[in-house]
């Protein structure tokens, strides 16, 4: 990116896709910069003409009496069309995903820079010397200069300066009417008007630069919310994407110690079967708005729902000393929770939950095109077992002993359910029931 003054500043590698999005923005603030030159060149003749029909005098007076309307047409025309044919260009770059060659800046720079000092020429030749540069011509190049922040280039911005300041002094020293007896310009006092132009020029060219880092800035966080999205899925709170944007979300794979809670609702399916699809939605959404809400707050991510039920971690992608305690706290208000609702509902649910803390590999898994981040390991195989095993025993909150250990006294009310066959598993496990 470029400095404030146009020099290299460090910044980090950024990706196509950023590269892309910057310039697609950039040629979107040209398109915005090329309306404005039009209108406002538009707006002036229509005034130019409106004074000239209602006070024609008024008109004569101030061109000495040699103000014709053609050639006003003569020069506003031709650069309206040239900003339109400018503007279909950028038009089908934009739409081909493509930046302008650089070269063509410059030259649209100079072409447009020079149609104040074409205006200003045929007003030296009607008023003299004198009146034409301290009439009002001389300000117009302000205006190309103050639009050119918009191309959000220092040295663009700069040329377009140097462009106006370099032809307002030529003007002022080197042309002259033909045959008149205009006295000798003054070196210093039109040198002290273009060198405050090519400082506007420059100044213009910091706020562009600026107004490019916002650019930057914004769609660099954007990138961020999209890789965060396609990384964790759309389960995460906006608060975990702030948080996962300011820490930078883990892109490789480590061991992690984490509490893995699988929820599912109990017989959902035959619910199911007797209600429409619409209702299924309905009643699923709403239950799983509810449980999402109470893991946001005690610090969960769902990183995957699984049909009626889903997968949440604590402990990953953040580090959380007390993974077991949070995530034994959640499943308690879930279960408060779902009560509630059940009271309210027409369809009540049973929710079967099953949380083992251990050991996983975490980390970001798939294709090359498409990878999520997921957790993998024998803790999650323990802990879906775990959850399954609520349907042999009619409950809806088993834990291991992993995680009662880690609870402590905090799990007095526990119930041991004794070392119980795990499918999968070659010798029992010690089970806990909860709530």
């Amino acid at each position: 990116m470029l400095g404030l003054w146009g020099h290299k500043s460090e910044r980090p590698v950024v990706s196509a896709d950023f590269q892309r999005a910057l310039t697609q923005q950039i040629l979107r603030t040209e398109l915005i910069r090329i309306k404005a030159l039009i209108g406002t060149t538009v707006l002036i003749g229509t005034l130019i003409l409106i004074v000239h029909v209602l006070d024609p005098d008024a008109i004569q007076k101030l061109w000495h009496g040699r103000f014709d309307p053609s050639e006003l047409f003569i020069v506003l025309v031709p650069f309206v069309l040239f900003e339109l044919w400018v503007h279909s260009v950028i038009t089908r770059h934009l739409g081909k995903d493509q930046d302008l060659p650089v070269y063509r800046r410059y030259v649209g720079v100079l072409v447009e820079t020079s149609m104040p000092t074409l205006a200003l020429a045929m007003h030296i030749d009607s008023m003299g010397p004198v009146d034409a540069l301290g009439f009002a011509v001389p300000l117009t190049y302000f205006i190309f200069v103050i639009l050119s922040t918009l191309r959000l280039d220092f040295w663009l911005s700069t040329f377009t300066g140097f462009v106006a300041a370099a032809q307002l002094l030529a003007m002022a020293m080197l042309y002259h009417r033909a045959g008149s007896a205009d006295p000798p310009p003054d070196l210093y006092y039109h040198s002290v008007r273009s060198v405050i132009i090519l400082i506007c020029g420059m100044l213009a060219g910091a706020v562009g630069v600026q107004l490019r880092r916002q650019f930057e800035a914004s769609i660099l966080a954007a990138t961020a919310r999209d890789r965060i999205t396609n990384l964790f899925g759309q389960h995460v709170s906006p608060q975990v994407v702030e948080r996962l944007m300011a820490e930078g979300a883990a892109t490789g794979s480590e061991i992690r110690r984490v509490a893995v809670m699988f929820v599912d609702f109990r017989s959902f399916t035959a619910g199911a079967s007797t209600r429409t699809p619409q209702e299924v939605v309905d009643r699923l959404d709403g239950a799983f708005a509810v449980l999402v809400d109470i893991l946001d707050r005690h610090g969960g991510i769902v990183n995957k729902f699984l049909g009626d039920g889903f997968l949440a971690l604590f402990g990953a992608p953040f580090d959380a000393g007390n993974a077991a305690h949070r995530a034994v706290a959640a499943a308690r208000e879930m279960l408060e929770a779902n009560e509630r609702a059940n009271q309210a509902s027409s369809w009540p649910l049973r929710i079967g939950i099953g949380i083992h803390v251990g050991e996983v590999v975490a980390g970001n898994i798939g294709s090359p095109r498409r990878k999520e981040y997921t957790v993998i390991g024998d803790t999650v195989n323990f802990a879906s077992r775990l959850e399954a095993l609520n349907k042999d025993f009619n409950s809806q909150f088993l834990i291991s002993e992993a995680v009662h250990d880690a609870l402590g006294e905090e799990c007095r009310d526990a119930v041991a359910l004794g070392e119980v066959p795990v499918r999968g598993y070659e010798r029992p496990m010690t089970v806990w029931q909860l709530g």
